[in-house]
Formats: structure tokens, sequence, C-alpha cells
């Protein structure tokens, strides 16, 4: 019942679009300015990650709920790497009781390489994420109790993930993926579920200027990269895959054009099931400059 209510209050408050912020540790006046220029332009949430160390997410998050008065702030993906899962619970539910109704905690097992990098053995994703919300949701008596509960996602993007999303969680968040695979993670999940989806924005009507911009990410070199692996089931060749990605993939993958053209493919992300689609500007640029970008979309995206 409380998880059902969590992701109802969640749809209500996060509306149609976000936006993720996924650049490194920025002094905390530039977040408090920049989250602040987010929620002015109209956008409804932000979202940012971590890895282990560097910037600490939920720092930042009760930063930039400081700053501003109505913007749902979500973690895309606090990594459980970086804490234990009481630890994690007792973070979300401390900001959650001092913010009603604007947190949403993602959760999610990170990637190999950069688990393996600070020094920790990176076991089998499913059953380490299944353990962690499992122990996570044990410690929930010993925390704070939000007056108004907040939901916990996992990043999710092959089958048994999402399975796990829907059976130990309030919903799922995949990211970079096409919009086939939002409707396939929504047929997975069910109508219950959160589902929030995470897209690249290249706002460059150049389209292959746009697809070398997003051929500079990282995202399909990663060593066993999940979307390596699920690609192939929505349809992609391996010839699809290599070099970065062919302009079709590239073209599914990402959002690029013009502000209408963006829009669109975040309605489609939405007409195919997702709850929320939160936008990240491209991978590398300066903390600005993505802000810039975002409030260059921020008209045709809030209108959604």
């Amino acid at each position: 019942m409380t998880a059902n209510l969590a992701v109802r209050q969640a749809r209500s408050r996060l509306g149609r679009v976000g936006v993720g912020l996924a650049f490194p540790p920025v002094p905390a006046e530039v977040w408090r300015r920049e989250m602040a220029r987010m929620e002015k332009v109209g956008y409804r949430s932000a979202w940012t990650n971590e890895g282990v160390g560097g910037k600490e997410t939920f720092t930042t998050l009760g930063i930039a709920l400081a700053a501003t008065e109505t913007l749902v702030l979500g973690t895309g993906i606090a990594n459980i790497w970086a804490r234990h899962p009481a630890t994690m619970r007792a973070a979300a539910a401390t900001l959650a009781e001092a913010y009603p109704g604007r947190l949403v905690l993602g959760v999610g097992v990170s990637h190999r390489p950069l688990v393996e990098a600070s020094g920790q053995t990176f076991g089998k994703p499913l059953e380490t994420q299944r353990t962690y919300l499992e122990r996570m949701a044990a410690s929930g008596a010993e925390t704070v109790q939000p007056a108004t509960p907040f939901p916990t996602i996992v990043g999710a993007i092959g089958p048994k993930m999402l399975g796990l999303s829907r059976d130990h969680a309030d919903g799922a968040m995949p990211a970079n993926l096409p919009v086939a695979h939002t409707e396939w993670a929504r047929k997975l999940l069910g109508p219950d579920k959160l589902l929030v989806v995470g897209v690249s924005a290249i706002p460059d009507e150049d389209g292959a200027r746009a697809r070398d911009t997003a051929r500079q990410s990282p995202l399909m070199r990663l060593p066993n990269s999940p979307h390596l692996r699920v690609l192939p089931e929505l349809g992609y060749a391996e010839d699809d895959l290599a070099g970065g990605g062919s302009d079709r993939l590239i073209d599914d993958m990402y959002a690029h054009g013009s502000p209408d053209a963006i829009a669109a493919r975040a309605r489609e992300h939405l007409d195919a099931g997702a709850d929320h689609v939160v936008m990240f500007p491209p991978y590398g640029s300066e903390p600005a400059a993505q802000c810039d970008q975002l409030e260059y979309l921020a008209p045709a995206l809030t209108r959604l």
C-alpha cells in the first residue's frame, strides 16, 4: 500500500519531463544557481548521478532542495557501492522528511570497471541488487518516517533487473535506450510501477555532427555494458553496435535536432509507457553549458 501511494504521489509531482545533470563536482554556489534556473524555466524535476568518491549524491540533493521551492530531486542513480543499505535508506528518508514529496530514490549497481577501480569486488549484479534492496527495506523501522513516502526505483535495463525492479522496488529507471525498450520495460513492470526514462538530448540540427557527438559517449565502449546485451533483443544487429553505433542506432537511442524534434522524442517515450522522461544534455560538457542547453529546450519540453 505504501509503495502504491509513493508511486501515485510521485507521478503527480514529477510531471512529464525533468532534467538530468551528470557533471562532476562543482561548488555549492554553482549547484544552487543552476538548480534554481532549471526550476525557473519550468522543469518539474532534476536528477543527478554519482560514482564511488567525488560527488556525493545526497549532499548534492540537499543543497538543491534548499535552493528551490517545488523542484522534485532524484538520484539517477545512487551507487549501491558507495554506502551501506541502511545508510542509503536513512539518507533518503531524512531528505524526504525535510522536503515532503520532493524526493525519488534511484539506486543501481553501477558498472564493473568503476566499482573495481574503487577497490571493491563486483559481484553478480542481480543478486547484489536484490540483497541490497532487502537490507534497505529491513532497516526502514530504524530511520525517520517521512509523512509523504518516497519511491525507490532501480537503474534497470535487462529483463531480469526490470523484473527485480517490479518485485522488490517501486519501479525502474532505464536510460539511453530506444523507445522500443520503454515499451518493453512497461510491459515487464506492469501498470502500477513508476517508469522514469533517461534520454540523452543533443540540440544540434546538423544530423551528422549530432551523431558524432553521441559517439563520444563512453556508453557503447564500457566492457560488459548492459546496453550492448539488450540491444540485440530489440532487433539491432552486430553491425549496429560497432564503432560507437550505427546511424540507425544513434538516431533511435538519442534525441537530437531542433527543440521540437527533441520534444517529439520525449513524447514517444511517454506514449510508450514512461511516466516521466529525464533529458540529459551532451556528455562531457561544462555545467553552465549543460544548463544553457536545457534552458534552450525548456519551451518545447515543458509544453508536453
